[in-house]
């Protein structure tokens, strides 16, 4: 189980845009995630090259935690919304809850919730 003290800086990490950094220091070797009902994904290594290649198709991206973070035993939940901006200028925004699962003081599980449609808005 997490302390609020760890939860809180990983959500400051994420809020700091630097998302490669916390999927590299909070979640466990073995970690996955699950966008919507999409395939899980597998690996810290994997998520962190992912998350860096989503990173570097866009010119910047804004994140803005919404609420309170959520904790209850091994499990958080956390609400944001990105703003990104494309190489194009453009800014495209969504919002999504990340369902998040904890080992200790790591991240071992995160499932995301979000309606895809808002990029295309």
């Amino acid at each position: 189980m997490p302390t609020l003290k760890t939860l809180q800086a990983f959500a400051d990490t994420v809020e700091a845009n630097d998302h490669v950094g916390a999927i590299r220091n909070f979640y466990t070797a073995d970690a996955r995630t699950q966008e919507n009902d999409g395939e899980w994904r597998v690996g810290r290594e994997a998520l962190a090259a992912r998350e860096a290649a989503v990173l570097a198709a866009v010119s910047g991206v804004k994140t803005t935690r919404l609420g309170p973070l959520l904790l209850d035993g091994d499990h958080s939940a956390i609400c944001w919304r990105f703003e990104f901006t494309g190489k194009d200028g453009k800014v495209r925004s969504m919002e999504e809850v990340a369902w998040q699962t904890w080992r200790g003081e790591e991240l071992v599980e995160e499932r995301f919730f979000y309606d895809p449609q808002q990029m295309a808005r």
